[in-house]
This record gives structure tokens, C-alpha cells and sequence, in this order.
């Protein structure tokens, strides 16, 4: 009788394990909102974390700089200017100091926040975006465009918007006979899957409106489903069994989308799972609302496709989680991945991280990630063009320039990549809303801080200003870093097209 040794998949990310921050590092007495919507409540990027929290007569969210710990003040200023509960917070993948806020007054507004954090309440948006009839649930910035912007709200309509001029852009209103559960760009930024209450699974060009793909009952069950764009144009789903059994599912939307390359049954639990997907590793976190566990599951183009890593488990269930942007995570811990995730009235830390002895730069753990440039402007885009994110390395740590408080919310923005060019055209009204912070001239250099410094007075003032001026112009020296490097990836992208096109290809 002979014994067969069972083959061990090969992958680095088999033994990630997952952390809870200590107590000092959490932050306390956060009054998360009691909403009945099924989205995470936080939001998370390298600079602020933002929470949707309980507020009397309208909605407001927190927001926090990322290294807050300890106690919350009940006093702590808030973006308070909703009419009604907040239902969910996005920041712009093309500006740390961006947030967007969708709420059950049907408006959308969009909030500059200033470096630091609040020092005030906040309750004049940047811009207020009114498309929708009903209350909106569901934000999704584009990928690689500047200022695009899309909605969805429980009048079944999906909207575009240029939020830098406050247009309505594209408006999608016959492709969904329901309420609308999740909305997902893919990586070029040139579709979107949404999923709905009909159990039916669309791939959408959002700007002919038309439906490419359909593929109705993805799940047999009828709680709420979510859906997610992978990198390589599969998509990956969550729902549940007629048996209410939670089920994870992906789909081929290339090849063959009758029946889904894979199907994993987990549990019976009510809670819908949210996923959180990573581009860079390909791995996909599911996070259940009302659960005390994170699953972790890692996308391959081995058979079973989907495989499973590990779970999280905790004594407290979690009321929502924030994802934080891969440019956040500490690379010198290995860390690949970091939640907040939102108890009762805690904000709660957890870190995925894969175990290495050598304390090198693991580059294998960190491919070049989505840099914070975006590769299009949005009237590009709308014009009908697409690429891919431009992306920074990793290496060192990313270190984010200090905001310029650039023309992000302008009509037609100058990217700083691009020079200050002329003056910005005239802004529509409901646009022209001053931003939050001071804006000093980018033209600002070192000499005219060092102008400053010379005015102090004594040496020690004059050592602690030129200290101040070093930082920043170090600051400076690797944000211009990054973005040279993201350009020349860009560069080396189009001369492969321009070759192609040459040589007959395309």
C-alpha cells in the first residue's frame, strides 16, 4: 500500500496573521452610528481616518488624523453639514485632504479638509452634488481620473459627476429594476459592476449607459449582495444560499460568465459581508457586519481559484470596518494591510502582516502600488479615453507631500505634475464654494522660508525655522520623486503603444 504526500500550495502570503493594535493605540469614545445601512461607517487613508457617527438632527462624520490614539472628546469638531444620517464616506484616491459624503437627504457634498485635521465644525461643503431622489447609500470615486465621481441612491439610479464643475455627467436610470446593493470600478476605470435586489450581476460602460453583461442569480438568497472588480476583469461576489448560507463566488466575465469559476460556502450568519479588495497581493478581505471574524482569501489562476488563508477572530463584533490606501501600511513591519474596525464606541486597529526575518525592503511583498497622481483628467475621460492607475514604489516607505491645496474642486484642475498653468476658468455656482484651508502659492520656495526665518529672533528661532525648511523641502524632494517615476512609467506605456500601432498591431 502506498501513500500519496499531499502538495502544498506555494504562496508567500500563506501565513499572514492578523493583530489587534494595543488599547493606547485605539481610539476611544466614538459614537458610531446606529444607521441601518449596510456599509462600513469609516474610511481610511495615509493621512485621515473618518467615521460616521451618531448625531442629533442631521448626519456627521469624524474625521481624525491617522495617528490619533486615546480618548475622543465630545466636543471634537465634526463635518456636519448633512440634513439627515450619513451613510457613507469616501476619500479621493487623488487627494489625501478629499472627502465625499453621501446621506439620506439625497445630497452628496464633498469637503476639503484641512492638513492637520478640523479645528472647527465643519458644514460648508466644497461642493454639493443634488441628482437624487431618494437617499444615497453607495460612493465610488474613479481610479485613475481626477474629480470623477459616482453615486448610487435607493432610487435605483446611478450617477457621474464632475465634481470639479458640479455636473451631472452621466446618469444611468433604466438598467436597474431595484435597489441597488454595491457598485465596482474595474482597474482601468472604464466599467463599473453593480449588483441589485433582482440577484443580477451587471457589467456597465458608464458612459453609453448600456449594459455589456448580464448574469441574473449570482446568489439564490435574498439578503444583499456586494460586488468587486479585480485586476484582471474577473469579479468577485458575496451573497448568500437559498439555504442562507454566506457564499463567496467568482466570475469569468471574459471568457464564460454562466457559471462562476468558483463557489465557497462559510457559515449561516446574518451579517452581510463586505469585501475589501487588494490589487497588489490579490487578496481579498471579508468583513461581516455584526461578525467577530475577518476572513482572508487569496485570487489565483490555479484551480480552485480562490483560496483560503486565514481568519481573524475577536470577542467583539465589529460595526463596520475602514480600509486603509496600501500607501498608509508600514512597510518596514511587513505589513501588507491594515482595518479600522468599528466597535460600539471604539475604533480599533488591526494589521495583517506576513512574518520575515531579514529587515530589507520585502519588494516582493510590495509591488509599485496605485500612486496618489491620477492618470487622467476628468474631461478626458469623459472624451472617452482610459489608462491604467500610474504607480509609485514602495521602497523606504511612501511619504505624502504636504497638500497644496491645489484647484482639486476647480473646473478644468492643473495637476502640480503639469506646471501652475493660467488662471482657472470661471466656476459654476454651486462649485465656487471657497475651499476649507489657506492656500499659499506653490511658487513658494526655500528662499522665501528662509526669508521668514531671517526675520526671527535670536538663533535658536532661526535654528528651529531652518529645521522647518529642511522638512519641508524633504517632503518636497520625494513627492517630486514619486511623481517623476509614475510619469515615467506612464511615458514607457505610451512609447509600447506607440510600437504596437507601428508595427501593425493594433
Amino acid at each position: 500500500m502506498s501513500f500519496r504526500r499531499g502538495v502544498v500550495r506555494q504562496s508567500k502570503f500563506r501565513h499572514v496573521f492578523a493583530q489587534a493594535w494595543k488599547a493606547e493605540h485605539c481610539i476611544d469614545d466614538v459614537r458610531v452610528s446606529r444607521v441601518t445601512w449596510d456599509g462600513p461607517l469609516c474610511a481610511v487613508n495615509p493621512k485621515f481616518t473618518a467615521v460616521v457617527i451618531e448625531s442629533g438632527g442631521g448626519g456627521a462624520f469624524l474625521v481624525l488624523p491617522l495617528n490619533k490614539s486615546g480618548r475622543i472628546d465630545q466636543a471634537t469638531p465634526t463635518v456636519c453639514g448633512h440634513a439627515a444620517p450619513v451613510l457613507d464616506v469616501q476619500w479621493c484616491p487623488h487627494d489625501d485632504n478629499v472627502i465625499a459624503s453621501a446621506s439620506e437627504d439625497c445630497t452628496v457634498k464633498v469637503w476639503q479638509i484641512p492638513d492637520g485635521g478640523l479645528t472647527g465644525p465643519m458644514t460648508e461643503p466644497v461642493v454639493t452634488l443634488e441628482g437624487h431622489s431618494k437617499r444615497v447609500g453607495i460612493l465610488a470615486w474613479h481610479p485613475t481620473a481626477f474629480n470623477i465621481l459616482l453615486t448610487a441612491g435607493c432610487d435605483n439610479l446611478v450617477c457621474v459627476w464632475d465634481v470639479g464643475t458640479g455636473e451631472l455627467v452621466y446618469q444611468i436610470a433604466d438598467a436597474h429594476p431595484d435597489l441597488i446593493y454595491s457598485v465596482s470600478w474595474n482597474r482601468e476605470g472604464s466599467a463599473i459592476c453593480t449588483v441589485c435586489k433582482d440577484k443580477a450581476l451587471r457589467v456597465i460602460d458608464p458612459r453609453r449607459g448600456t449594459v455589456l453583461k448580464v448574469k441574473e442569480k449570482v446568489h439564490d438568497g435574498t439578503r444583499p449582495m456586494r460586488a468587486v472588480f479585480l485586476s484582471d476583469g474577473k469579479i468577485l461576489t458575496t451573497g448568500f444560499s437559498r439555504m442562507s448560507e454566506r457564499q463567496l463566488a467568482l466570475w469569468d466575465t471574459v471568457r464564460d460568465m454562466s457559471e462562476p469559476m468558483a463557489v465557497q460556502e462559510m457559515d449561516t450568519s446574518n451579517g452581510v459581508l463586505l469585501p475589501y479588495y487588494d490589487p497588489d497581493t490579490n487578496m481579498v478581505y471579508l468583513c461581516g457586519k455584526g461578525d467577530c471574524t475577518i476572513r482572508y482569501f487569496e485570487v489565483t489562476d490555479e484551480s480552485p481559484y480562490v483560496h483560503f488563508l486565514s481568519l481573524y477572530s475577536s470577542k467583539e463584533p465589529q460595526r463596520g470596518a475602514g480600509f486603509l490606501s496600501k500607501r498608509g501600511v508600514d512597510v518596514n513591519k511587513c505589513e501588507i494591510a491594515r482595518f479600522y474596525k468599528l466597535h460600539e464606541r471604539k475604533v480599533e486597529p488591526i494589521s495583517m502582516t506576513v512574518p520575515r526575518k531579514s529587515d530589507l525592503f520585502q519588494g516582493d511583498l510590495y509591488p509599485d502600488t496605485a500612486s496618489v497622481e491620477p492618470s487622467l483628467l476628468a474631461e478626458d475621460w469623459i472624451a472617452g479615453q482610459d489608462a491604467p492607475p500610474l504607480l509609485v514604489s514602495l521602497s523606504g516607505g511612501y511619504v505624502g507631500a504636504p497638500s497644496k491645496n491645489r484647484d482639486t474642486l476647480r473646473n478644468k484642475p492643473k495637476l502640480s505634475s503639469q506646471g501652475s498653468g493660467t488662471d482657472s476658468p470661471p466656476v459654476p455656482q454651486q462649485a465656487a464654494m471657497p475651499i476649507a484651508t489657506t492656500r499659499e502659492p506653490e511658487s513658494e520656495g526655500v528662499g522665501v522660508v528662509q526669508q521668514r526665518v531671517t526675520q526671527g529672533e535670536g538663533a535658536s528661532d532661526r535654528v528651529k525655522g531652518e529645521e522647518e525648511v529642511l522638512s519641508e523641502v524633504l517632503a518636497e524632494v520625494k513627492a517630486l520623486r514619486s511623481v517623476v517615476l509614475a510619469q515615467g512609467q506612464r511615458i514607457e506605456l505610451l512609447e509600447r503603444q506607440l510600437a504596437r500601432i507601428e508595427d501593425g498591431d493594433v
